[in-house]
């Protein structure tokens, strides 16, 4: 992929670029506590984003995106968002630097990648990949903390996203072979070795992405804060979910109305279910930690209700199977894949397996992606 790109942009553009990477992610476990400055367990994979970048004398920068074979053009001290547009993750990035004092001059530029599913971040991947080629180009002194920081805030104002810090956070921070407890109240991350031995995890895509997804999420994040506030007359001292402990379900579960209390169960559960299974993979402890991929799919399709019957049915069927240790849906959910830990020796039949069984209950032909955790964002030589 960086030689393709490298040449694409040389054929474009007539210079020898600078090359950027920053990888997609999984999560391991920890879904919809971001939000309730909760834990997350998220770790890079090989799969990413490419960006190459050179200075330009023209009187505008201009983009390319290889995957779509478009260009795009804009003036660098005069821009603004472009609904739906690739483009807004470069020029969300722009913005970002610009605000914080940088001295950007034009730019010609070329990205793609080879993230094969919804659910990896790929938008993510981009701006942190963006952010790194900007950095390197322009010789800017900025942390990749500050990237992280800026690649969120950009797809807030230029993508309309609201998304939390974990995605950009593991493109830019992962490392090979570990995954990250991140701590997103604190924005700093523990390292965890993820020794798989014979086993190794691979992703189910459903292709299927339901219309709920964005009110949805919405509404969850509404009850969350409403829980909040209710607990508060007993807990006052507590910020988030993420302040009640898991001891104290019972007495939650009195205080809070019947349509809120599943939706805090889950948070304040799946942060606890974060906080075993980096104990459990510290210990190479699998079957605890495959039990833990059981219960965070039952809670997130249960109690937080993000789940949808493609997902329940990708997980589920999978815990009948030899060789499965454990499954759930990943990501924010109404669609995207499941992660699932399988033995290397029932790879094979578990794909053929699941790829008969989904085809034939829901006439769609799943995509298998295996993933390896790999190393962070960077420039490559």
């Amino acid at each position: 992929m960086k030689n393709k790109i490298s040449q694409s942009f040389r054929n474009h553009f007539g210079t020898d670029p600078i090359v950027a990477f920053a990888p997609g992610r999984i999560n391991l476990i920890g879904e919809h506590t971001d939000y309730q400055e909760g834990l997350v367990f998220p770790a890079a994979v090989a799969q990413g984003i490419w960006v190459a970048i050179q200075k330009s004398d023209k009187s505008s920068s201009r983009l390319y995106a290889e995957d779509f074979e478009e260009e795009f053009v804009f003036e660098i001290n005069s821009f603004s968002p472009q609904k739906g547009h690739w483009a807004n993750y470069t020029m969300g990035m722009v913005s970002q630097l610009q605000q914080a004092g940088y001295n950007l001059s034009n730019f010609d530029l070329v990205f793609g990648g080879n993230i094969p599913a919804s659910g990896l971040s790929s938008s993510a991947a981009l701006s942190v990949a963006v952010g790194m080629a900007l950095t390197e180009l322009f010789k800017l002194t900025i942390t990749k903390r500050s990237i992280v920081l800026y690649a969120q805030k950009s797809e807030h104002l230029f993508a309309g996203v609201n998304c939390g810090i974990m995605d950009p956070y593991a493109s830019a921070f992962g490392v090979k072979d570990r995954a990250l407890l991140l701590d997103c109240r604190t924005n700093t991350h523990f390292e965890v070795e993820v020794d798989l031995g014979d086993h190794s995890l691979i992703l189910i895509n459903s292709k299927v992405k339901h219309q709920l997804a964005d009110s949805a999420y919405n509404k969850r994040r509404e009850a969350c804060e409403a829980s909040v506030q209710l607990l508060r007359e007993s807990y006052p001292d507590a910020k988030t979910l993420r302040d009640i402990p898991v001891k104290d379900l019972e007495k939650v579960k009195a205080i809070l109305p019947a349509d809120l209390y599943p939706k805090a169960k889950h948070v304040i559960t799946e942060i606890d279910r974060v906080n075993l299974a980096s104990h459990a993979l510290h210990a190479s402890d699998l079957i605890v930690f495959g039990n833990l991929l059981k219960e965070s799919h039952q809670s997130l399709s249960t109690d937080f209700e993000v789940s949808c019957a493609e997902l329940d049915f990708l997980a589920e069927h999978s815990w009948k199977l030899p060789g499965v240790i454990g499954s759930r849906m990943m990501g924010g959910g109404f669609g995207g894949c499941t992660i699932n830990l399988v033995s290397n020796s029932e790879l094979q039949n578990f794909e053929k397996a699941m790829y008969s069984a989904y085809k034939e209950n829901f006439e769609i032909e799943a995509d298998f992606i295996p993933v390896a955790l790999s190393q962070g964002a960077r420039i490559l030589e």
